[in-house]
């Protein structure tokens, strides 16, 4: 676990355990407000992606949490993925990047992803990449400011 202090209390990045689900859920569920993690429903559909998130040796849910109190203010999910581009070398995908709203912009987020990053340069990766939706503009900021460049053009198709 490495940990960053803060004027506050000190927070730690960390792999999430299934005690956290509510609080990612939560993070994951309003972006705009705080959600009390008590009031999520962790459905089936959940316990079994978390369970295969924890199970897959290409998967890793991050967690920021406060040391004095164990809350959890940030999460994002990595997965590693093997190709050919690159000289064959692992490539991280990133997202579901979330700081909790009442926590933001005091450099958590900075925080979480540069912690993200490192795990991904000691598994070997060569690039980090990720999506955001086109109306969050302020997280595309954020990105900006940690290294990221606007390189490609995104698409989806929903299933």
């Amino acid at each position: 676990m490495s940990a960053v202090t803060d004027p506050a209390c000190t927070h730690a990045v960390r792999l999430a355990t299934r005690a956290d689900l509510p609080a990612v859920l939560a993070l994951l569920a309003d972006e705009e407000q705080v959600v009390d993690p008590a009031v999520v429903v962790v459905t089936e559909a959940y316990e079994r992606a978390f369970m295969a998130i924890d199970t897959d040796p290409r998967n890793e849910l991050l967690v920021l949490v406060e040391e004095d109190g164990g809350t959890v203010v940030g999460c994002l999910q990595a997965t590693y993925i093997p190709g050919l581009g690159k000289g064959g070398a692992e490539r991280a995908l990133v997202e579901a990047v979330r700081i909790r709203a009442d926590r933001r912009g005091g450099g958590l987020g900075r925080t979480l992803m540069e912690h993200a990053i490192a795990r991904a340069r000691a598994r070997g990766c060569v690039l980090m990449q990720l999506t955001s939706n086109k109306r969050r503009e302020d997280a595309h900021r954020f990105y900006t400011r940690v290294g990221f460049a606007r390189s490609h053009e995104g698409f989806k198709l929903a299933l």
